[in-house]
């Protein structure tokens, strides 16, 4: 009897033993694990400490900056070339197209001049631009609207933050409620192409420095752009616009073609239009039909019938010779620019500046594109598609209506 007494006694005795060393174990364990919550909560009560110091230390500075050099309403004067960039505007929701005014709010945040939430929402400077430039456009006078602090040597910090190609040229105070869109009266855009593009449809194309164009092509290139002098209903030079909508109506004060001139063993000529204000691609459109007409693909009177509410096939030229060149603000110079405490809005000390950027970034971007791409050729050779004397009703035009275009024609100067 007592053998196997003292048998349970040791069975007993070594599970007890067990239990004990599981619970110091599971003890062990704990400790380890509430020692290592707690070391992690130390890690993060450490770096949330660091983060509201570094905000804090941001604010201070901030305020400091504020305190220092007080924001203030300005306009900038811009200049780029646009290859590579998908136009002027920001678009926030796509990042990987980068624009111009991407690379602009990134350098104004780097050199100080915006506080680093501004960046994020462009509303907190009131900024606005004057045009709305499209992918692949440049700009010798581009302006832009902004509140800023007015540090020393801002226009140097500024581009010191910038690519080669995007340089800020000028800097004026403007009046606390200015808005460069609506406070400018006129635009001036220039457009460059290879004279061959008003070669007869029959010419060989092969050889673009062989051509050559005759004065008498020229007058006649001139009489045509002439036509789209006063307001004319544009809505079959944008995208899908009904005829009915009166922002399609325009109104163009001047455009013309220069004389030719040689470059790269090519000659080229710029077209000047001025107007109030333009549609998206309504320039190029512009270009594009009158081509079709010096061509022989189309008949004179294809200009005036796209003005009636019929829809007209209107080819759009290559966006790459399109320069957006100035920007006019006679209205706001008259009431503001003699009143003593404002500069007018005219940049005169900066056209040599302006003429040096363009021939250095604008003008030979263009002209080797060209010759490397033949991106007008190439466009021309689309023309026989089109059928210039087809046309559609307005309700067909209306039922036709893209209503995704809608926002993207919206506003002045989107070419």
């Amino acid at each position: 009897m007592l053998p196997h007494l003292l048998q349970d006694w040791w069975i007993q005795l070594q599970f007890m033993s067990g239990l004990c060393k599981l619970f110091c174990t599971m003890s062990e364990a704990s400790k380890d694990e509430q020692t290592a919550n707690l070391l992690k909560r130390a890690n993060e009560d450490s770096a949330e400490k660091v983060q509201a110091t570094k905000k804090l230390k941001a604010e201070e500075d901030s305020t400091e900056d504020e305190k220092k050099y007080p924001k203030k309403k300005v306009v900038l004067l811009l200049a780029y070339s646009g290859k590579g960039y998908y136009g002027m505007q920001r678009n926030p929701t796509a990042t990987q197209f980068r624009t111009i005014e991407d690379e602009l709010v990134t350098s104004l945040v780097k050199s100080g001049c915006i506080p680093e939430n501004h960046g994020d929402d462009m509303k907190k400077m009131s900024f606005q631009r004057c045009a709305r430039t499209d992918k692949g456009v440049s700009a010798a006078g581009q302006v832009v609207s902004l509140k800023l602090r007015l540090m020393e040597d801002i226009i140097e910090k500024i581009n010191e933050h910038l690519p080669p190609q995007i340089r800020v040229l000028g800097l004026k105070r403007v009046t606390q409620g200015f808005n460069s869109k609506n406070n400018c009266d006129a635009r001036t855009y220039a457009y460059m192409l290879p004279t061959v593009a008003f070669s007869p449809k029959d010419n060989d194309t092969g050889n673009i420095a062989a051509f050559r164009l005759e004065p008498e092509t020229l007058q006649r290139v001139n009489r045509l752009f002439a036509s789209y002098k006063g307001t004319h209903n544009f809505h079959n030079f944008t995208s899908q616009k009904a005829p009915s909508d009166p922002s399609a109506r325009r109104y163009i004060i001047e455009m013309s073609c220069g004389e030719p001139f040689i470059n790269n063993n090519t000659q080229f000529a710029v077209i000047t239009v001025r107007g109030q204000s333009f549609m998206l691609h309504q320039i190029r459109k512009m270009i594009g039909l009158v081509i079709a007409v010096i061509k022989g693909y189309a008949k004179e009177d294809v200009i005036e019938r796209s003005w009636g509410d019929a829809k007209v096939d209107v080819p759009k030229a290559p966006g790459l010779g399109l320069v957006l060149e100035k920007v006019h603000f006679d209205r706001y110079n008259k009431r503001f620019g003699g009143d003593g405490l404002h500069e007018r809005l005219e940049w005169d000390q900066e056209v040599e500046a302006i003429k040096a950027f363009k021939e250095a970034h604008i003008y030979p971007s263009i002209v080797e594109t060209e010759c490397d791409e033949g991106s007008m050729v190439s466009w021309m050779s689309t023309l026989p598609i089109h059928d210039f004397e087809a046309s559609a009703t307005a309700t067909d035009a209306k039922n036709n209506k893209d209503p995704k275009q809608d926002n993207a024609d919206e506003g002045n100067a989107s070419d």
